[in-house]
């Protein structure tokens, strides 16, 4: 089996480390594990070498999980997978809101983080339900616009809102879908391409009351997105789609 998916592993463990490299090296991939934010930041400055994906753990020497990870949403739009030992729901939620893609609490079986890496990659690469990038330039509402190929929102008076993996691609679900009631149930399963489970259920919660902050930044209403009770949410403002 023959893989160009090259993966960054940020952990501080060395038997972990050694575990992905030498485990995700055998599924095919390309594997660089590091042990801190100073190393990944390394790893990714280096000329000619380009990442497919992020594993990343939550407790790191010097900047933690969460910081790296607004970082890496601040330069570029890799996948994150976010690793912790923490049980609590809060870190997980925490991590999603940061703009991790998917999470996985520790201890975990390399198997089941081989199943998110290789859902997490496609959905990166496919907008479930949504037209392709090479189809629509622009999303354009009420004077905000949504660029599909820098995968960034401009906001009426210009200013560029890079937004996060999750939240772009709800952003083209609620675009594409415009006036139609959407299930929290529908919308996981069109985010993460698998079952519906609680965890996704409040994330999408999570994703949505984000995307709203975004919007109300600039607007200063809250119009956009409406939560029908008990049946979900519905995104209300006419859509135009420039090609």
């Amino acid at each position: 089996m023959v893989k160009d998916d090259y993966i960054l592993v940020v952990d501080d463990d060395a038997e972990t480390r050694a575990l992905l490299r030498e485990y995700l090296s055998r599924q095919g991939y390309r594997v660089t594990a590091v042990a801190d934010g100073n190393a990944m930041d390394k790893a990714l400055e280096e000329t000619g070498v380009i990442f497919d994906m992020v594993v990343l753990d939550l407790m790191l020497p010097g900047e933690d999980g969460i910081t790296l990870c607004r970082r890496l949403r601040k330069r570029d739009n890799l996948p994150v997978i976010m690793l912790t030992a923490r049980g609590e729901q809060v870190d997980r939620i925490t991590g999603l809101e940061t703009g991790a893609d998917d999470y996985l609490p520790k201890p975990f079986n390399p198997r089941e983080l081989l199943a998110r890496i290789k859902s997490v990659l496609h959905r990166a690469r496919t907008l479930p339900e949504v037209p392709h990038r090479s189809d629509v330039r622009y999303f354009r509402f009420e004077g905000w616009r949504l660029n599909t190929a820098a995968r960034h929102l401009i906001a009426p008076g210009g200013v560029v809102i890079p937004l996060p993996g999750a939240e772009f691609r709800l952003l083209c679900i609620f675009l594409q879908l415009p006036n139609v009631v959407l299930s929290r149930e529908r919308l996981s399963e069109m985010l993460h391409s698998r079952e519906a489970d609680l965890p996704f259920n409040r994330s999408v919660d999570v994703q949505v009351s984000r995307l709203r902050r975004r919007l109300q930044d600039h607007e200063r209403k809250s119009a956009a997105i409406r939560t029908v009770r008990g049946k979900g949410y519905l995104f209300t403002l006419p859509v135009e789609i420039e090609r």
